[in-house]
């Protein structure tokens, strides 16, 4: 059955039209080419917006479709399958809102390979929102493996001194759940006859209350599960396969940690609801215990290493574990509370965290240094900018009234009633919001309060002055930092004979990014109703198909949710 509507077509292809409009403009200025990729990435999230006026809330199944046969290998149909429905519908949104942000952020710091800089920003827009859209499981594979390829090269040529490390720390990582999951998706292919989500969903649906159910055996469907778990538990990350974020999110040029934060880390928990959930009810309540622990140890573990971070941008990195294992636990509370829960906190975790490497992005092009202690009073001298990232901050605590503190109450509420993880697990998540509290306020008083630390004076020998690798504007390599050196070196041997303050006021540009931010965690905080209606239908009724997992005298639970 072919279905078309163009809608969803012009939302995922518009990146991809900006990219060619960077390719084919020649020589020009550079202002043209960071304009022209900011256009495009407005445009997109004008369209983004009328997707999600023609979205219809009070529908649970995938609206907004296009399907038609991509191309044919023997018996095997391989669909171009694209559509939306409330578990998706508001990540595209966010996918189109966080990256104009990085591209703001990026227009005066990024002065290297410009054009090739904003055309992997605008591949990457491209397959994200293909990953959120993709109802064919080999399509979305395409879209999930295109990801990690500008990502990539954006750590590895804009990042910092070890971008080359953190660049494969990031691709190995990712490619290796990458490969398991193919290998699930390869053999429910060759199972099932088709790759459409749609259709193998719809087949595990009518296989429920059978004695087989819809794989051949218990351990089959466990190996499937797993496939698809661990892919997507490296890209959240779930504990312990974290290591390579703090590394990649350090490393990478702060547009790069915008959109990886914002954006890239919520595919990983987006396919575990669209997938894991979705494909694999009966695993996903056999196996909730032991991923809600994992995901508390998450929690906690990621509070309590950046509490004891010195690096400012790796205290956000860490932040990060926390946050998102509370999603994971909303999802595998497996009921209505939780889930939706977990999906706006995709949502709210994109735009606080997003803001917060804004931020620190804004604090090193002035002081050309992350370390925590070189920092204090900025408030003092930049009462705006602190002003702004104080909300950004408390949004990310979750302090009522900001999006923030929307999410993980309903999280918490759905663990605390869930059937299958409960009271214990919800107590050990209120402990992980404490301690967000107790590392961001420590990390304001030590960065905005107290009093101003001016730079030190350096020395006025140009081997002493000359930046260190990385403390060069963004996009500069340490081959173009080291052709800066004696610019670099003048530049300081000024500050420290004039005393010049570093902390210049925030640019129209970077201004505009953070009362974006700001305005999006007031609107969400404040009114969540509109966010959790678009996605009800859709979560009751997932949470109502993998009640049909859970054993009667609890599953009650998920109906009354």
């Amino acid at each position: 059955m072919e279905k078309n509507d163009m809608l969803i077509n012009v939302v995922l292809f518009s990146p991809l039209v900006g990219i060619v409009l960077l390719l084919i403009m020649g020589r020009v200025r550079e202002e043209r080419i960071k304009w022209v990729a900011l256009v495009s990435s407005l445009v997109t999230l004008a369209f983004s917006l009328l997707l999600l006026g023609a979205f219809d809330p009070s529908k649970a199944e995938m609206q907004l479709e296009n399907l038609g046969e991509w191309f044919r290998l023997g018996n095997y149909v391989v669909s171009y399958y694209v559509g939306v429905d409330g578990l998706s519908i508001l990540l595209v949104l966010l996918t189109a809102f966080i990256m104009p942000l990085a591209i703001l952020f990026s227009l005066y710091h990024v002065k290297e390979r410009v054009r090739l800089y904003y055309s992997f920003l605008l591949l990457l827009e491209f397959a994200m929102i293909g990953v959120f859209v993709a109802q064919d499981l080999f399509l979305f594979y395409v879209f999930w493996e295109v990801s990690l390829v500008p990502m990539y090269f954006l750590v590895g040529i804009w990042g910092s001194e070890q971008r080359i490390y953190a660049a494969v720390k990031f691709f190995l990582y990712t490619m290796a759940g990458s490969i398991l999951m193919l290998l699930a998706i390869l053999w429910m292919g060759n199972y099932f006859g088709t790759f459409n989500v749609m259709a193998i969903k719809a087949a595990v649906e009518a296989a429920a209350g059978t004695p087989q159910g819809a794989f051949p055996s218990a351990v089959t469907e466990l190996l499937l599960f797993l496939g698809f778990f661990i892919a997507f538990a490296i890209k959240v990350p779930i504990w312990p396969l974290h290591s390579w974020l703090p590394d990649a999110h350090v490393q990478a040029p702060t547009a790069g940690s915008v959109i990886l934060a914002g954006v890239l880390l919520k595919l990983g928990t987006y396919g575990l609801v669209r997938f894991n959930l979705g494909l694999f009810p009966q695993m996903s309540v056999t196996l909730a215990p032991i991923i809600g622990v994992l995901a508390v140890i998450g929690i906690i573990y990621g509070a309590w290493v950046s509490y004891a971070q010195t690096d400012v941008k790796k205290l956000v990195a860490y932040s990060s574990i926390s946050h998102l294992g509370f999603v994971v636990l909303g999802i595998f509370a497996l009921n209505a509370a939780g889930i939706s829960g977990a999906t706006l906190q995709m949502i709210n975790h994109g735009i606080s965290t997003g803001g917060l490497f804004l931020m620190v992005g804004m604090l090193y092009e002035r002081r050309h240094t992350k370390a925590i202690d070189a920092f204090g009073g900025v408030w003092k001298v930049m009462p705006v900018f602190s002003g702004l990232a104080l909300v950004i901050t408390l949004s990310s605590m979750g302090l009522p009234g900001l999006n923030g503190f929307v999410g993980e109450f309903t999280i918490l509420l759905g663990t605390a009633g869930s059937p299958v993880l409960g009271l214990l697990f919800a107590f050990f998540g209120t402990i992980g919001v404490i301690l967000a509290a107790v590392y961001l306020l420590y990390m304001w008083n030590k960065v905005f309060m107290g009093e101003y630390k001016a730079p030190a004076p350096e020395p006025h020998s140009a081997f002493a002055l000359a930046p260190a690798a990385g403390g060069g504007h963004e996009g500069e390599g340490e081959d173009v930092q080291a052709a800066h050196a004696d610019h670099g070196a003048q530049a300081h041997a000024d500050h420290a004979h004039d005393g010049a303050n570093p902390y210049t006021p925030l640019t129209w540009n970077e201004l505009t990014a953070l009362i974006a931010v700001v305005i999006a965690a007031l609107v969400i905080g404040l009114y969540p109703r509109p966010f959790f209606g678009y996605m009800d239908a859709s979560v009751a009724a997932t949470a109502a198909e993998v009640g049909r997992y859970i054993p009667s005298a609890t599953a009650e639970t998920i109906q009354a949710e």
